[in-house]
């Protein structure tokens, strides 16, 4: 029987050797091609908005939503990164059923704080998006989009654990089939529920929110569903041999606080800076919405190689592989470095010719070429960021994460936008600028303590 299990073990795969650049694009590649995907999804579902008669106000009404879902989404994150660290902790030691409890707490912790938020911001939506600097007709469309997202988030938070969970037990290429199952699904229904095809009715911005939620509930179900096979490298029985507990929960839950006060800050940074870019118009609104969504092309790709990163991370240092996991996120930095100054130079030369594919106002086309060129200064940095807050998320030490963060929204980039635009009355481009500068110190500070290395001694 020993022979047996010894076999299974040597079975499943095992990150933690050979070619360090190879494992990361292993790891990384899937996740990488899903978010890619579900980003593409994002410009694509823009598009069909901007379409609508509406179609700037439609497009300012759920770039002002999606700024509000920021804040509320930045529950995943009191979950998520002690989920990644556990999971990817327990499949490095080989801890398999303790690997499997891991999986089901995460889904049991997602569901339950996705539906209460979900509920909450159902009722206040309004109060919510006008907050956020929506006023007159935008109101009513945010709402009505909000009220859909919002009664889908428990079953949203989940299928991004089943994501997390795949790749936590290296199974990265089932998590990118899923994704990129969830974006065809998505795109199939975007058009047919927002402009009334095949016998549906139009439901313009309500129909583009449906398209969403049933993508993710119908992502979920399947996820589940290939977890209680033999395809997974952990599988889910409904009896685990390590019972669920609250203390495993509560750690969990603990891991991942800082965690969520950084993504609070942050999302809590972008809703602030949202009243600041409304009082431009809802031109300047749309524009910006696209172009953030533009911009967030290489953040898509990055999150993906990011993601699979943390787990990576957590398989050598559950291994007690200090150095090549040192080597390891040495590695993966550059090469976002790399992969964001290809980015850069690509938007940043197509600015125009993709701002127009949204818009026929040449005033709104120019704010968005001005957004594009500007932002495309600080990708290289952004890179650089984005890769420190994985490695931190991989061995569940988020404190760090948090306190840049924090010095990134609140010290650096909402007191000069602030001043920018409320007391000097500059142009929208001043936003632009002082983003791209925030990212900047943000990356530089963070690398610089990086260096000190003290989180490859953090244990969970």
């Amino acid at each position: 029987m020993a022979e047996v299990y010894e076999k299974i073990i040597k079975q499943k795969a095992d990150y933690t050797e050979g070619s360090i650049i190879r494992s990361i694009l292993k790891m990384g590649t899937p996740s990488m091609i899903g978010f890619l995907a579900g980003h593409i999804y994002h410009m694509v579902d823009m598009l069909w908005v901007s379409k609508l008669a509406d179609g700037e106000t439609a497009v300012a009404a759920v770039t002002i939503f999606a700024n509000v879902a920021w804040v509320f989404f930045s529950i995943n994150m009191l979950i998520g990164p002690g989920s990644v660290a556990i999971i990817s902790r327990r499949y490095g030691e080989k801890q398999y059923d303790a690997a499997e409890t891991a999986i089901k707490e995460t889904y049991l912790l997602k569901f339950i704080f996705g539906s209460a938020i979900g509920v909450l911001g159902y009722f206040f939506v309004e109060d919510i998006v006008y907050f956020a600097g929506a006023r007159g007709e935008t109101i009513g469309l945010a709402a009505q989009y909000g009220r859909v997202m919002f009664l889908g988030m428990g079953f949203s938070l989940c299928t991004y654990s089943v994501y997390t969970a795949l790749r936590g037990v290296a199974n990265p290429n089932l998590a990118m089939g899923l994704m990129l199952g969830s974006t065809i699904l998505n795109v199939i229904l975007d058009p047919i529920l927002i402009f009334g095809y095949l016998g549906f009715p139009a439901m313009g911005v309500v129909g583009a929110a449906i398209a969403s939620v049933v993508s993710y509930t119908l992502t979920l179900l399947v996820g589940i569903a290939i977890f209680f096979t033999n395809k997974t490298n952990v599988r889910l029985h409904l009896r685990s041999k390590v019972p669920m507990s609250v203390a495993t929960m509560t750690k969990i839950l603990k891991i991942g606080f800082p965690a969520w006060l950084g993504s609070l800050s942050f999302s809590g940074a972008r809703l602030a800076i949202m009243p600041m870019v409304a009082i431009f118009g809802n031109s300047v609104i749309a524009a910006y919405g696209v172009g953030m969504t533009i911009a967030a092309i290489g953040i898509a790709i990055l999150v993906g190689v990011g993601l699979g990163l943390g787990s990576l991370i957590g398989h050598n240092l559950g291994a007690g592989k200090k150095e090549r996991a040192k080597k390891t996120a040495d590695q993966a930095i550059l090469l976002s470095i790399g992969i964001m100054l290809a980015v850069s130079a690509i938007i940043a030369y197509f600015a125009r010719p993709i701002m127009e594919i949204y818009f026929d106002n040449p005033e709104t086309v120019q704010v968005g070429v001005n957004l594009l060129q500007i932002m495309a200064v600080g990708f290289p940095f952004t890179g650089i960021y984005l890769m420190l807050e994985q490695v931190y998320a991989g061995v569940g030490l988020n404190t760090p994460a948090m306190i840049v963060s924090v010095g990134h929204s609140w010290v650096l980039k909402i007191p000069a936008i602030y001043i920018f635009t409320q007391i000097l009355h500059y142009s929208p481009n001043s936003v632009w600028w002082s983003i791209t500068a925030a990212i900047f110190v943000s990356a530089i500070g963070f690398y610089w303590y990086y260096r000190k290395g003290q989180w490859l001694e953090a244990k969970v």
